[in-house]
């Protein structure tokens, strides 16, 4: 189903980025847009689960971890369904989605409410630059489609070297940045290579059904 064919709108939040808009569908799922941008709904959430789950694959002890994006709640849920996980930072920008959450507009309540999890409202670039350094075992960053599809052009620094290099700080060694991007990106191959060294890129999700199209979408991972 299309995000055109909604039956209404749930909630509606305006902030410094613009205006963030809930909308319910015929069949029941929700849809999330952004500035009218479609970002993300509750039929297709095999990618945000796939990231959380490949990356732990990566790490023989991910106990601790931090998520950029919290977007619904699918890549949190996914990385507290690893037994392994003791404490899990998750960093969102969008005041209203975290609200949202909590009040049960957006199910995910009991994620947010699991002992192990702290919910950070910022922008995560900040909070990496401001964390102490090995802090986490694994660092995801999922807070926009990708270099090439930003829904907020603020987020490109995200895929640069400055945060890329903060991100690599906050890990511990033997640790993973992983990084979701909708489509291959060059640029962001380019540096990982110059910040991290020792890096991979691996396609997930193959045939995704988005939107009544196929899609393929990619990790890239930075070993520290």
């Amino acid at each position: 189903m299309g995000p055109e064919q909604t039956t209404g709108e749930i909630a509606r939040e305006t902030s410094e980025r613009g205006e963030l808009v809930l909308r319910a569908r015929a069949d029941g799922s929700l849809e999330l847009r952004a500035n009218g941008v479609f970002v993300m709904d509750t039929v297709e959430t095999s990618t945000e689960r796939a990231l959380a789950t490949r990356a732990l694959q990566l790490h023989d002890s991910p106990a601790t971890v931090l998520v950029g994006g919290l977007g619904l709640g699918f890549t949190l849920g996914a990385v507290l369904d690893d037994a392994r996980v003791s404490r899990v930072t998750v960093v969102e920008i969008e005041a209203a989605l975290v609200a949202w959450m909590r009040d049960g507009t957006v199910p995910g309540g009991d994620l947010l409410s699991d002992p192990r999890v702290t919910v950070t409202v910022g922008d995560v670039a900040e909070v990496l630059r401001t964390s102490p350094g090995s802090t986490y075992d694994v660092v995801l960053l999922d807070v926009d489609n990708g270099p090439g599809y930003l829904v907020h052009d603020g987020n490109a620094e995200l895929y640069e070297a400055p945060a890329l290099q903060q991100a690599m700080r906050v890990t511990r060694p033997g640790g993973t940045v992983v990084v979701w991007s909708a489509a291959e990106a060059p640029a962001l191959e380019a540096t990982m290579e110059a910040t991290f060294g020792r890096w991979r890129s691996e396609a997930v999700a193959y045939e995704v059904d988005l939107q009544g199209r196929a899609a393929t979408y990619w990790l890239y991972v930075g070993h520290v």
